[in-house]
């Protein structure tokens, strides 16, 4: 028996040392493996007659309930109750693992870890992917394809449409929005819009319509890696708009009732939902456009943009909404579906130095008992993790796999940039992607923000303004007590930078940068 997303049997010699020098973490993880492997050993009924048959049958049991109740919750959607385990063909929850703390007796043999970072390295290849067919593509999520049309109004920049509204002009049409529900810092917001909803209606032929938009560009990653300031600088500038928060996450986790990474599965949030956080910049853009038609047929140049920096990269949720029980891959990825709704869409990326990043991501997560030795433990044990899935299966599979992004302490996969570039690369050109260093960025954001503007062919700012939005100090910089940890160890980033080398190698080619290298 063959199930995919587990570690399966990877791990016979490669996680010795772990036996040898137990710690509640390294112990843990390694009953998990251990479990697994035992789980999928393969049985034929001749083996009925021995003592394991109890055991056999039982877990045949839980396994038949399992599919049951997994095969119903993707049937009705009825989430309630249902936690986010690493996939449905598992029994152990993992999610607490990265909040243990590690024994600090345990101590890392870095000889091994050097050894597994070589093998590792050794079964990089950058394949491409299989691109689905358009047509599955909208026939998986007919709902948003029904909703949205396929052209936008030729007289906005920013692609919107009028969408007939059928419901009483006097109710709050955001009453039931479950961004407006889940954040009540945003209420006030919602209800300003409430209030202007019924004068942004347009009447025609007896019929009530509104604006809907979709955001003209994306800020779609990577996390630590500069995008809340870029975020912050581009709001500044007079033609950009953003969504109401900056981090829907509706591509990525909230259209399939992820709210929280751990916990459990809540009510999806609809498409309406989604674009009711455009709805801001919409009455903006309307007010223009209506200003603009008494006067002259000027083009209007608002855009919005939308800035989840999990866009690039998480697809965490394929595997209970895609899977068709004989893929190791994801056959549809987030990038699939926004090329099928907004094919002329934009894209910004800013990315820095790997090793840096996720030491940032690291000190970021409020965890207990950070420190330079624990982030040492971490990696060494995330990249053993990461080594047992490469036994059995490609470097794709193995970044978009549900239970080792779950297993792993820290996120070594959201480093591999080029491996989710290549994909992106799959279904939209080259110049619709914009590619920045933040490195780059902290030593000129004037020539940064330059590049940005002119990507999304915005017009000329006065000095002063392009002042404003350039000499404004950094946003989301590092936190004083975590600054007080210092740089990790030596060894760490020894151990970092051999792992991503060929990664940064292969983006720096792809990108003709020898910059992406980071050396």
């Amino acid at each position: 028996m063959d199930h995919k997303h587990g570690l399966l049997n990877a791990f016979d010699e490669k996680l010795e040392y772990c036996k040898n020098k137990p710690s509640n973490r390294s112990m843990r993880v390694w009953t998990f493996i251990e479990n697994n492997r035992a789980q999928h050993k393969a049985w034929g009924p001749w083996t009925l007659w021995s003592v394991r048959k109890i055991k056999i049958l039982s877990f045949l049991f839980g396994l038949t309930v399992t599919v049951l109740i997994m095969a119903s919750y993707i049937l009705t959607r009825d989430q309630k109750g249902l936690f986010l385990t690493p996939s449905p063909y598992q029994f152990t929850v993992v999610s607490h693992l990265a909040q243990q703390p590690l024994n600090p007796s345990f101590t890392t043999d870095n000889t091994v870890v050097r050894e597994v970072v070589r093998r590792i390295v050794a079964k990089v290849d950058f394949s491409r992917r299989s691109v689905p067919d358009l047509g599955e593509v909208r026939a998986k999520e007919a709902n948003i394809f029904t909703a949205i049309p396929r052209i936008f109004l030729p007289n906005l920049k920013n692609p919107c449409w009028y969408e007939e509204f059928f419901g009483n002009i006097t109710a709050d049409p955001y009453g039931k929005n479950l961004y407006a529900l889940y954040s009540k810092r945003f209420q006030a917001i919602y209800d300003h819009l409430g209030r202007a909803f019924p004068a942004h209606l347009h009447q025609q032929a007896g019929r009530h319509y509104r604006l809907r938009c979709l955001p003209f560009f994306y800020i779609i990653g990577q996390p630590k890696c500069g995008t809340t300031d870029l975020y912050d600088r581009l709001r500044l500038h007079p033609e950009v708009h953003f969504t109401t928060m900056k981090e829907p996450h509706w591509w990525t986790r909230k259209r399939f009732g992820i709210i929280r990474s751990g916990n459990a599965f809540q009510n999806p949030y609809p498409l309406n939902d989604y674009l009711d956080l455009f709805d801001q910049a919409a009455n903006q853009i309307q007010d223009h456009s209506m200003s603009n038609s008494s006067k002259s047929h000027k083009k209007v140049n608002i855009i919005i943009g939308e800035a989840s920096a999990s866009t690039m990269w998480d697809n965490n949720a394929w595997v209970y909404f895609y899977d068709n029980g004989t893929e190791v891959e994801p056959p549809f990825l987030v990038q699939d579906f926004i090329h099928a709704v907004q094919p002329d869409a934009r894209f910004i990326v800013m990315l820095r130095d790997p090793v840096e990043r996720l030491y940032s991501d690291y000190l970021y997560f409020g965890m207990a008992n950070k420190s330079v030795e624990d982030f040492h433990e971490r990696v060494s044990e995330s990249l053993q993790l990461f080594e047992g899935c490469l036994a059995e299966r490609s470097i794709r599979s193995c970044i978009y796999n549900t239970t080792i992004n779950n297993l792993m302490p820290v996120r070594l996969q959201v480093g591999l940039y080029v491996m989710y570039l290549l994909d992106w690369l799959s279904v939209f050109s080259r110049e619709q992607i914009l590619i920045l260093r933040l490195e780059d960025h902290a030593a000129n954001r004037k020539i940064t923000m330059r590049r940005v503007f002119e990507f999304l062919q915005l017009g000329p700012l006065t000095l002063q303004k392009e002042a404003d939005i350039t000499k404004s100090p950094a946003s989301n910089t590092r936190r004083p007590a975590n600054r007080n940890l210092g740089p990790m160890l030596p060894i760490t980033k020894e151990i970092l930078q051999n792992f991503y080398r060929p990664f940064n190698q292969r983006l720096a080619q792809v990108l003709k940068d020898p910059a992406f290298l980071w050396t």
